[in-house]
């Protein structure tokens, strides 16, 4: 997926490339950068051909908007919003994740934010690709668990996160997002994502605690459609070259 999503659209574009191949995205932190090494990263991610970028996180203090004007500079691959919040919206990116937190039960990350959002969501023109956003246990407390007041699905829970997954397919999202939250000690398991791989038929997207080229051979084999990174380059930026040469060697 090169350049900024087509006239189909960045949803359609995705569906016809999952008929091929995985893809792999770059998830950028504004709160994590500074404009010299947003400027990198757009550099490194435009070379090593990632698929789409998402710009956002649980707490943000930058605007938004700067991150996306920076990045839009230095590289034409999508850019897609990832919010943790209703602030984290702008007309500049190409596109939104309207996440929704089906993993927990608060009903402001469920409904709440959305209706609030929707107004100005109308406005921006955005592609809008409603997305389940389910939280998986990692081991260790995450930034979203704090901010959402939500509890994760435990790991060993299979059985729950695949009933979890198929009720946001029904509900007419158009993505399942498998999250073990930023900075993870571990991934989602294996297990896990193979069994809801087989019980819906929408994208699967995988983030959380991927940092190096052996975990990301094993999340697509076992049944990752796309592959989020991002607070392993954050802490080393020359692991986005390694990691994207893990996800080019990989063949459906």
């Amino acid at each position: 997926m090169s350049g900024v999503a087509n006239n189909n659209g960045f949803y359609q574009q995705v569906t016809d490339d999952l008929k091929t191949r995985k893809l792999f995205a770059l998830q950028v932190d504004p709160d994590k950068h500074t404009p010299a090494s947003l400027e990198q990263v757009a550099r490194s991610a435009e070379c090593n051909r990632v698929d789409f970028i998402l710009a956002g996180g649980s707490l943000v203090f930058k605007p938004i908007e700067e991150t996306i004007t920076i990045l839009r500079q230095h590289t034409r691959i999508p850019l897609i919003l990832f919010p943790g919040n209703i602030l984290q919206i702008s007309p500049l990116a190409d596109g939104i994740l309207l996440l929704c937190l089906i993993s927990g039960r608060n009903p402001e990350y469920l409904i709440g934010n959305h209706v609030i959002a929707a107004p100005l969501l109308r406005q921006s023109g955005l592609e809008i690709i409603p997305t389940s956003y389910i939280l998986i246990e990692n081991g260790r407390s995450t930034s979203v668990e704090y901010i959402s007041n939500t509890r994760p699905i435990p790991a060993d829970k299979v059985d729950l996160a695949i009933a979890t997954a198929m009720a946001g397919e029904m509900l007419g999202h158009r993505m399942i997002y498998l999250e073990a939250g930023s900075g993870a000690m571990t991934p989602v398991s294996t297990r896990l994502i193979s069994e809801v791989r087989k019980n819906i038929n929408i994208p699967l997207i995988v983030g959380g605690g991927i940092n190096t080229p052996d975990k990301i051979e094993n999340l697509y084999r076992a049944g990752a459609d796309v592959i989020v990174v991002g607070t392993a380059v954050e802490d080393e930026p020359s692991m986005l070259d390694t990691l994207c040469d893990a996800a080019a060697r990989y063949t459906t």
